[in-house]
């Protein structure tokens, strides 16, 4: 009899399970680039737990050159995305209402960087009159705003500046069919310097030493969205996880590492490499004192004016209302351990 008991009992958790009274609620979120350290909070807390404890089952969808995340969080494809501001903003003046819940990177790490010309120094004396590559989906805006600052025009039958599209790697650089390309300091810069070129033989030109720079790996969802309560309890928990996994992202770099290469779903990824982004990484996640996740108003309003200073074609011509919001992370950030 107690045989019969038991698996009674066990028959009707089974059959609780299988009605999904006990299963986690779906979320995914759209990365920016492809699977590396760039993303590490998003990758520690699916791979440590945290989105579980939040009851989440969290899908990650890596990115790549041609990938925007606007196009797939507007097209339903994804509950959250990872993208620069001035993408963002670009994507919401032309009608797709992404809203920001939370700034992880509150540091730049964009620069062009180019071929050393002996005795030139000067932004202007190694772009007019030359080729610079450039990864679109979003990412060429903030070069079209340095353009703008150098007065350099980029589009148009004589360009100052000839724009070429990157790829996954360098080789434009490299292989000189580009005189300069746009980098970021955790990833393309690193990948030139790993295929043997000295930082003598290099000259690079951070946005933040021109004023121009603006924020960048943010995550993003859809004003609609965020209307509906339901919804918008669901981005506070992944917002929560996703700021477990950044902080102990950067406090365990060497295991953020290894977890991104256990977990890449390429197979690609190398330990060294891994490493060596996620320590450049960790420097621009909450910097100057900021709380983990949170939006600065200040470094929001840095970001519209530089887009709103583009030249003949500036990358917004109108400062957004309600492109961002402090109510996910007011209610996700007291939930982090």
């Amino acid at each position: 009899m107690l045989k019969n008991l038991l698996r009674t009992a066990l028959a009707g958790v089974l059959a609780l399970a299988s009605t999904g009274a006990y299963a986690l609620e779906q979320a995914s979120v759209q990365l920016k680039w492809v699977y590396q350290a760039q993303f590490a909070g998003y990758i520690v807390a699916q791979q440590k737990g945290f989105y579980k404890a939040q009851g989440l089952d969290v899908t990650i969808k890596p990115g790549g050159p041609d990938l925007a995340p606007p196009q797939v969080l507007a097209g339903g494809g994804v509950d959250f995305a990872v993208d620069w501001l001035p993408s963002a903003l670009s994507a919401r003046e032309k009608g797709v209402p992404m809203v920001n819940v939370a700034q992880f990177l509150t540091r730049a790490g964009g620069l062009i960087t180019c071929w050393k010309v002996p005795g030139k120094t000067k932004p202007e004396e190694y772009f007019k009159g030359k080729t610079v590559g450039v990864a679109f989906g979003g990412n060429e805006y903030p070069f079209l705003s340095f353009a703008a600052h150098l007065n350099l025009t980029t589009s148009g039958a004589n360009p100052d500046v000839k724009i070429i599209k990157l790829g996954f790697n360098v080789d434009p650089l490299l292989q000189h069919q580009a005189d300069c390309i746009a980098t970021q300091i955790y990833n393309e810069y690193y990948q030139i310097l790993d295929a043997g070129i000295t930082p003598d033989q290099l000259i690079t030109f951070p946005y933040a030493d021109y004023n121009v720079d603006t924020l960048e790996d943010g995550l993003y969802a859809l004003q609609p969205k965020l209307n509906d309560p339901a919804f918008a309890a669901k981005a506070a928990h992944f917002l929560a996880g996703s700021i477990e996994g950044w902080k102990y992202a950067v406090e365990h770099p060497e295991e953020a590492a290894k977890i991104i290469v256990d977990n890449d779903p390429a197979g690609v990824a190398v330990y060294k490499i891994q490493l060596r982004q996620m320590k450049e990484i960790a420097k621009l996640v909450g910097s100057g004192g900021k709380a983990v996740g949170y939006l600065d108003p200040a470094a929001f309003d840095q970001t519209v004016a530089i887009l709103l200073a583009g030249g003949s074609t500036p990358i917004i011509t109108k400062k957004p209302e309600g492109a961002w919001t402090h109510a996910v992370w007011d209610k996700a950030e007291p939930e982090v351990k």
